[in-house]
């Protein structure tokens, strides 16, 4: 919980943070880092599971990624105050965020992104660390009641990411407010305290863990086999195989120190199985983390409401005259979804799961995770029509200016409650998509490589945000839907809509190859098994 408030203190609030006058970076450099950030933290997550497998074991692991994260927390709260930010990134470039030109002929200098390496340093080292955590906590709190049952290991999935939920609620309540409401310097410094914080708890549970040593790890053995499979030329030596250990199945374990040959081969063959679903769910993730970057964009460009109705609106004089005026922050929308998970994740775990258990229709994971799919198509479709809607007010010049912190943003007279209903379907999204994802990952690994598919699984979710990045990257380009910079620090010029249309169309397309595969592997686990060995549950 302490791990996730800390997460989202930085991510809830990054675009904004560096929109801002202290770094005035442009709206899709902006969103470019989120993307880069959020990607980052899921995309290496093999690493830290891999040192925890081979040298550290999960514990240490999670330990040393906890004072990592100290660090980077750190260092990016130092950049949040004058003296801090001179000392890592040098003075800036007079500048500040300017309305669209008056004129299509209008010049525009494009501007270099300040302190951009020690900010990607900061965000690459804290991507690591919440990665390492993520990876070995998931796992090393699935090990602690592993000895009592699937039951159990399901419904530690349910809470695990109900708790999670709890501490995203609670920084986006209070840290997101203080970030947009009065400083960023005073919101990272209670990121620091959360990691601090949680760091020390962890220290004192020691005596009451499970703690199971690194037991070493199967990717070169995997690559070994994968290259003997794609090059047999190369592998002439090991083409010989015995025909009963082709129908070895994974739970058959051989009482030795490490695996042998003809585990390695089952294992290489349920990988083989699990890959392509887990590779087809990317596309969602593209969709699922334009939460926390595009869709944090558009809500700057909507009207944002004041806390005290009483207060002047958003109009530019009232605003400038009243500094002390509380905006709801922008961030706060994330709660939708936060709380949709909060709501929803114990009525599945209590009430629905159980009922559909007992009239056994309970959907299998594979189909959890397509309807999770379908909920993502509809949330990015909702953003683009409100998009579009936004863009008609820009157009025929019904805008307000606003005051955000201390910048200025030209909106149109939308309420930003208009983004709701697509923050509720990410939520929902995620309940069906993500939770699935996890518990398919965890139960249909082999036991010996339950830590590198939930490896693979948190890689593949940062797949999806980098490669919405590099989307976001290739649009910005001269000619690009998301190419405005002579309308910098606002996305008025740009044609984001188009953007949410597109992304739509890609999850669709994957969402039928996602059945189509889905079924495939469902069809599979329900063929006829050795009587030998035990069919395994298909999750």
């Amino acid at each position: 919980m302490l791990e996730r408030a800390a997460f989202f203190g930085v991510a809830g609030n990054l675009v904004l943070y560096l929109n801002s006058a202290e770094l005035n970076w442009a709206g899709d450099q902006a969103s470019r880092a989120a993307l880069v950030f959020l990607g980052a933290s899921y995309l290496l997550a093999p690493v830290g599971g891999w040192l925890a497998d081979v040298y550290l074991g999960r514990y240490r692991a999670i330990v040393l990624s906890l004072l990592l994260y100290l660090a980077a927390s750190g260092l990016l709260a130092s950049t949040a105050f004058p003296d801090g930010r001179s000392s890592f990134c040098g003075e800036m470039p007079s500048a500040h965020l300017e309305p669209a030109c008056p004129s299509p002929g209008c010049q525009y200098t494009w501007r270099a992104t300040y302190c951009a390496p020690t900010l990607y340093a900061a965000l690459l080292l804290l991507a690591l660390a919440a990665s390492s955590v993520r990876s070995n906590l998931t796992s090393f709190g699935a090990d602690q009641v592993m000895d009592l049952g699937r039951h159990a290991s399901r419904r530690f999935f349910n809470w695990f990411y109900w708790s999670i939920n709890v501490g995203a609620m609670l920084s986006l309540l209070v840290v997101a407010f203080i970030q947009q409401n009065i400083s960023f310097l005073l919101g990272y410094s209670i990121v620091v305290g959360c990691v601090g914080l949680a760091f020390f708890i962890f220290l004192f549970a020691t005596p009451s863990f499970i703690i199971k040593p690194p037991t070493g790890s199967q990717v070169s053995s995997m690559l070994k086999l994968a290259l003997q499979n794609c090059c047999p030329r190369l592998w002439h030596r090991h083409s010989a195989r015995d025909p009963p250990s082709a129908q070895l199945l994974p739970d058959q374990r051989f009482p030795q120190p490490g695996p042998s040959p003809q585990e390695d081969i089952a294992n290489f063959q349920v990988l083989v199985k699990i890959l392509p679903v887990m590779v087809t769910l990317v596309p969602y993730w593209m969709v699922y983390f334009q939460m926390q970057s595009t869709y944090v964009l558009q809500g700057l460009h909507l009207q944002i409401p004041n806390i005290f109705p009483n207060c002047p609106t958003n109009r530019s004089e009232a605003l400038r005259a009243q500094g002390s005026v509380y905006k709801i922050p922008e961030a706060w929308l994330l709660l939708a979804n936060v709380v949709v998970l909060l709501i929803l994740v114990p009525v599945k775990d209590h009430l629905l799961d159980p009922l559909l258990l007992r009239c056994k229709l309970l959907p299998s994971a594979l189909q959890k995770m397509a309807l999770g799919m379908f909920f993502g198509f509809t949330s990015v479709i909702v953003a683009g029509v409100l998009e579009m809607k936004r863009l008609e007010y820009i157009n025929h010049n019904q805008t307000v200016s606003q005051q955000i912190g201390q910048d200025t943003y030209y909106a149109a007279p939308l309420s930003i409650w208009w983004q709701t209903p697509q923050y509720l379907l990410i939520g929902i999204s995620e309940i069906f998509a993500s939770i699935a994802g996890l518990e398919f990952a965890y139960s249909e690994a082999p036991r010996s490589m339950q830590g590198a598919l939930m490896g693979i699984f948190f890689c593949l979710s940062g797949v999806g945000s980098l490669l919405g990045s590099s989307l976001v990257a290739l649009l910005s380009l001269p000619g690009g839907w998301l190419y405005c910079p002579e309308d910098t620090g606002n996305i008025n010029k740009c044609r984001m809509d188009l953007y949410f249309f597109l992304l739509a169309g890609i999850q669709a397309a994957a969402a039928l190859l996602f059945i189509i595969i889905a079924d495939r592997y469902e069809r599979a686990a329900k063929g006829p098994a050795p009587q030998s060995c035990p069919r395994r549950d298909s999750g």
